[in-house]
């Protein structure tokens, strides 16, 4: 159990270093998220760039033979431009 405790115009809590191993809080960047009654502290999941390429070449595999219909002809269509004033 803990209280929240004034750091300048914030407040924090401390949290028992067997807490911070057992959740694997350790040196890395902490992701916060409010639920209905209180606050989850995880660990943030790696956002580096490190993974792209193997996440992109994932996606592209996945959906290699997947098609996406009219959207890219919605992109390209400027027909509605006709009217337009230039």
């Amino acid at each position: 159990m803990t209280t929240l405790t004034k750091i300048g115009n914030s407040q924090g809590i401390r949290i028992p270093k067997p807490l911070i191993q057992q959740a694997h809080l350790e040196n890395v960047n902490l992701e916060l998220e409010v639920l209905e009654n209180g606050l989850l502290i995880k660990p943030m999941h790696d956002t580096s760039r490190d993974t792209w390429k193997e996440n992109i070449e994932k996606v592209l595999s996945k959906n290699k033979n997947a098609s996406d219909d009219g959207v890219l002809e919605d992109f390209l269509n400027d027909n509605d431009l006709e009217d337009w004033q230039w």
